[in-house]
Order: structure tokens, then sequence, then C-alpha cells
């Protein structure tokens, strides 16, 4: 049975990343977490990266007793030497990088005549050109072991829609994130490194919890979010999870450059 026939009559195991190595950035935000216990439910070995030493080991032992493999990296990606570090210490630890996550980043919130310079660039940074750094460490492990990898960067809806409420910073640094996306695509296709993109919309988070509540404003900023999503609702950290295994998994190999929205329709109207 050759492999295209073997993925078509067993389809679920074209998902199957049991052993695979990930390593996840920002471990301890909102998508970070997602990705922790996703892949870690899957049977992945993780090496989970965050700047918060408390929020980091918390992650760390709720994936532990899922029966994950954890490494953690108290260290955020905000150098190219950082960036290296991470590789080398989950190749260290692991023996090899098979999926990177880019879960780390940042929002800063301001009109245009408010806003720094250095807020701005800031922004940037850790949205762009961190990416930008990891992605390119993490080819050149996945160029050495010379089986391929997966690269998995976090955009936004608001890669491809902007917004009045001050989000010149974070609209620009998440176009540039899948710029980045489309270009790693075409050129690391021959190597058997997908890069792809999740751009959610607002889901569920610690930072976006007020907008699920029963609250005058809340209802008031709900509703008129709402009435451009054909869904009809807000995003659940579990409507991250299927896209996010899809793109770690084989499922996904003819797959790259993409930028996968987890938006419920949003960005279709």
């Amino acid at each position: 049975m050759n492999q295209m026939t073997h993925a078509l009559a067993d389809p679920l195991s074209m998902f199957d990343v049991e052993g695979k190595v990930a390593l996840i950035t920002g471990a301890s935000g909102a998508f970070g977490m997602v990705a922790a216990r996703v892949l870690a439910g899957a049977g992945c070995k993780l090496v989970l990266s965050a700047g918060n030493a408390e929020a980091l080991g918390e992650i760390a032992e709720e994936v532990r007793a899922l029966g994950a493999t954890v490494t953690t990296i108290n260290a955020r990606p905000d150098t190219e030497e950082a960036c290296t570090n991470m590789v080398a210490q989950t190749v260290a630890a692991h023996g090899a990088l098979d999926i990177l996550v880019v879960a780390s980043g940042m929002n800063k919130v301001a009109k245009i005549d408010e806003m720094a310079v250095e807020t701005f660039t800031s922004v940037m940074d850790a949205n762009v050109t961190q990416s930008w750094m990891l992605a390119k460490a993490a080819t050149s492990q996945m160029k050495a072991q010379g089986s391929g990898g997966k690269i998995v960067l976090v955009s936004s809806a608001r890669g491809l829609l902007g917004h009045p409420a001050g989000y010149t910073a974070y609209c620009a640094s998440k176009a540039a994130v899948d710029g980045i996306t489309k270009a790693l695509g075409c050129e690391l296709g021959p190597t058997g490194i997908t890069v792809n993109a999740i751009a959610p919309t607002v889901f569920r988070s610690p930072l976006t919890a007020w907008m699920f509540e029963d609250t005058e404003q809340a209802q008031t900023v709900r509703n008129g979010f709402l009435t451009r999503v054909p869904k009809g609702r807000l995003g659940e950290p579990e409507d991250l999870a299927g896209p996010l295994l899809f793109l770690a998994s084989k499922a996904s190999d003819f797959y790259t450059g993409h930028i996968l929205y987890a938006d419920g329709g949003y960005t279709a109207g």
C-alpha cells in the first residue's frame, strides 16, 4: 500500500504527531496555551518558552498532567541569539525540532498622533522581527535534519483588515507576518518545510474576557462586532485547536504560504 492509498484508507493517521518535537514560544499567552494543550494531547514532546516564569510553570504543569514530556525555557525571543538558543535547547533536550509555533507577540493601542515611534517599533519587533528570527533559526535546524518540518506563525484578521481604534502598529505587524509566511512558503517549498499562519479574530482569552460578560458595555461592543461575523459568535479556544493540529501535521503537507483565518467568516464578507 503506497503512502497516498494508506492516507485515504486511514485518514486520521495524517493528523498523527505523536513523538514529534514542538517548540512553542509565548507559551503562557492565550494562543500559546492552546497550542501547548493541543500538541500535548496529541502526543508531542514539548519545549515551552515564555518570559513570565510563573505562568510558564503553570502551563507546563498542566500539560505534564496530560502525560506530555515538557522542557521549559524562561526567555523571550527578543534577540537572534535567544532564538538560536531556544532551538539549540530544544534539540539538546529532545534530539530534533519538528514543529515551531510562534505564539509570542504583543499589541499596543493608540491613535497615530498619540503613538510614540518607540511604541510602534516595539510592536513590530515583537510580532515581525521575532517571528522572522525564530523562523530563521528553525529553518537552519530543520534543513540540517533533512526531514522537513512545520512552522506555524500567528497572524490576525487585522493583517487583512484595518481597525479604527488605534491599531496602526498591530495591523501593520500582522500584515508583515502574512508577508513572511507567503515568502517563506515559496522559499522553503522544495525543502519539505511548510510555513503557514493562523489568523484569528477575537477569541476568548484573559485579555478579551470582558467582551463575553453580560454587561451593557460588553454587549454593545460584542453586538457591533457580531454584525460582521456570519457564525454569529466570538471565537473560543477550541476553535483554534483543529487548525493548529492540521498545520502541525502531515495533513497540511501540500499547504504552505497559507493564511488560515479562524474567524467565523469575518473576513469573507
